[in-house]
């Protein structure tokens, strides 16, 4: 039962992580070009259709776990796939955080490997992995 807490608890989880990570140290990152005043709105609209999605989502699924509690008829297959489909949901907002960050912050950049953006306190790849520190000889 926790992983589903955890994914009950995870929209406040994802906006205090990205306001947190902004407020952190920048690092050296390679040069970003410029999104054009459409595309911030286009963005930080789909952000917000994609908010109101998750919260009606983890609402369902909140709602569908009391009742079936109450109904002492817990059907696990039925929970784990709506879960499945928050933490979907969850990820694409995710996404959509990281890139409207990259367009708040001069530190933030794009992968060298993926071409994921990431935050200005990321060291690896939130993406692939991928180291994003130089490296001394």
């Amino acid at each position: 039962m926790s992983a589903l807490e955890n994914v009950l608890r995870r929209p406040t989880q994802v906006l205090k992580s990205t306001r947190k990570k902004a407020s952190q140290q920048p690092q050296s990152t390679p040069a970003k070009t410029e999104p054009t005043p459409e595309e911030s709105a286009e963005l930080r609209a789909q952000r917000d259709r994609l908010l109101e999605k998750f919260t009606i989502m983890q609402t369902d699924l909140g709602g569908a776990f009391y009742e079936m509690a109450i109904r002492d008829h817990v059907r696990m297959d039925v929970l784990t796939r709506k879960a499945a489909e928050l933490q979907r949901v969850d990820a694409e907002l995710l996404a959509l955080e990281r890139a409207l960050e990259l367009q708040r912050s001069d530190a933030a950049g794009l992968c060298p490997s993926c071409n994921s953006p990431y935050g200005p306190a990321d060291r690896f790849c939130p993406q692939c992995g991928h180291s994003l520190t130089a490296v001394a000889p």
